[in-house]
C-alpha cells in the first residue's frame, strides 16, 4: 500500500510534512479533508480521534505529530535529502529549531486565529495582542540566531526549515515580520523561494479566502 496523508492544503502543520514530501519526491495520495470530501473527513477520524491534522497512513500503521511523521518518513521511506541529520548533537540542535518553530511562533499565531474564528471582537483583541507580543519576541531571538547562516541550523536544509516555512508564512501575515529584521526577513524569502513550500504555497492559494484575520495580497 503507497502512503496517504490525510490533511487540508491551507493548514500549515499540513504544508509542514507535504514539504518534507516534496523534497525527496516521496510518491504519496493526498486525501484532503472537508466538505467535499466527506469519507475522507470519516476515515481521518477513525485512524485518530484526537481531531488533529495531518495523519500519515503506511500500510496498517497510523503516524501523527509531524516533528515524527518526517523523523518517520525519514527511517522508513528515506530519500536524498536528509531532514534530520545524522550526528546527535547535531539532529538535537534540528529538533530544538523545530520546536522553536511550533511552539513559539505558529502557537502563538494560532491564538490570533483561534480568537478571530469565536467571531468574537473581544477575543480576537486579545488573541491578536497576545500573538503580537510573543511573536515580536520570537522574531528578536531568530534575528539574532540566523545571522550569519543560509537555513535555521546552518547551510543545510533541515527538518526545522520544514517547519519554519509555514510558520513564518502566517506569522508574517498575523503580525508583519518589521524592516528592522532583515535577516529573518531574508531568510523567510529563501523558504518561500524553495521549491518544495513554493509547490505547497500555490497549491493552498484557493484557499486564502479561510484566513480569519485576512490574507494580505502578497506571497
Amino acid at each position: 500500500m503507497s502512503l496517504a496523508l490525510y490533511g487540508h492544503p491551507f493548514s500549515s502543520y499540513t504544508q509542514k510534512v507535504l514539504i518534507a514530501l516534496y523534497e525527496n519526491n516521496t510518491p504519496f495520495e493526498f486525501r484532503g479533508i472537508g466538505p467535499d470530501s466527506p469519507e475522507h473527513t470519516a476515515q481521518w477520524l477513525q485512524r485518530w480521534p484526537l481531531r488533529k491534522f495531518p495523519v500519515l497512513v503506511d500500510g496498517e500503521r497510523n503516524v501523527v505529530e509531524t516533528s515524527i511523521i518526517i523523523e518517520y518518513l525519514q527511517l522508513a521511506h528515506p530519500g536524498p535529502v536528509r531532514l534530520l541529520p545524522a550526528d546527535p548533537m547535531t539532529a538535537l540542535d534540528v529538533r530544538f529549531l523545530d520546536r522553536f518553530f511550533d511552539l513559539h511562533v505558529m502557537t502563538p499565531g494560532q491564538r490570533a486565529v483561534d480568537g478571530a474564528l469565536t467571531g468574537d471582537p473581544a477575543r480576537r483583541d486579545e488573541g491578536r495582542a497576545f500573538a503580537e507580543e510573543k511573536l515580536e519576541l520570537a522574531y528578536t531571538w531568530l534575528e539574532g540566531h540566523l545571522a550569519g547562516k543560509t537555513w535555521a541550523a546552518g547551510e543545510v536544509y533541515t527538518m526545522a526549515d520544514c517547519a519554519a516555512s509555514s510558520s513564518l508564512f502566517y506569522a508574517d501575515w498575523t503580525h508583519r515580520i518589521a524592516p528592522t529584521y532583515p535577516v529573518l526577513r531574508a531568510y523567510r524569502e529563501r523558504l518561500l523561494a524553495r521549491p518544495s513550500y513554493a509547490r505547497a504555497v500555490n497549491e493552498a492559494r484557493p484557499y486564502r479566502p479561510l484566513f480569519p484575520l485576512g490574507a494580505p495580497d502578497r506571497d
